[in-house]
């Protein structure tokens, strides 16, 4: 998904190396180091900043994590299992195809 960067505020990339730093340049939830080879899937490591709460706008410093691929896909999942319901549902509606029940 791409990132809207509306949503982040104008200080992003101090406060993205704020969290970074304070993580010690490693996964807050593996210790996967960044830009090492991950020690599970051996992939050079990338850390992002996670919001917890997914919501990107809440940007204080508690609610956000480095993290490494792996653990911020797998943090993420159920959430873009979610979103993925709700675009496949919307684009069944824009073609016409109505649900028979409503939940």
């Amino acid at each position: 998904m791409p990132v809207n960067w509306n949503n982040y505020p104008p200080f992003w990339k101090k406060l993205r190396k704020t969290i970074l730093q304070r993580a010690g340049d490693r996964c807050e939830f593996c210790g996967a180091v960044n830009y090492a080879p991950h020690p599970v899937t051996g992939s050079k490591v990338i850390l992002t900043i996670a919001h917890l709460d997914h919501n990107t706008t809440h940007n204080d410093v508690e609610n956000l994590r480095a993290l490494c691929q792996k653990c911020h896909l797998t943090y993420d999942a159920k959430q873009h299992a979610t979103n993925a319901a709700i675009t496949r549902r919307k684009k069944k509606e824009r073609a016409g195809q109505l649900p028979l029940f409503l939940c």
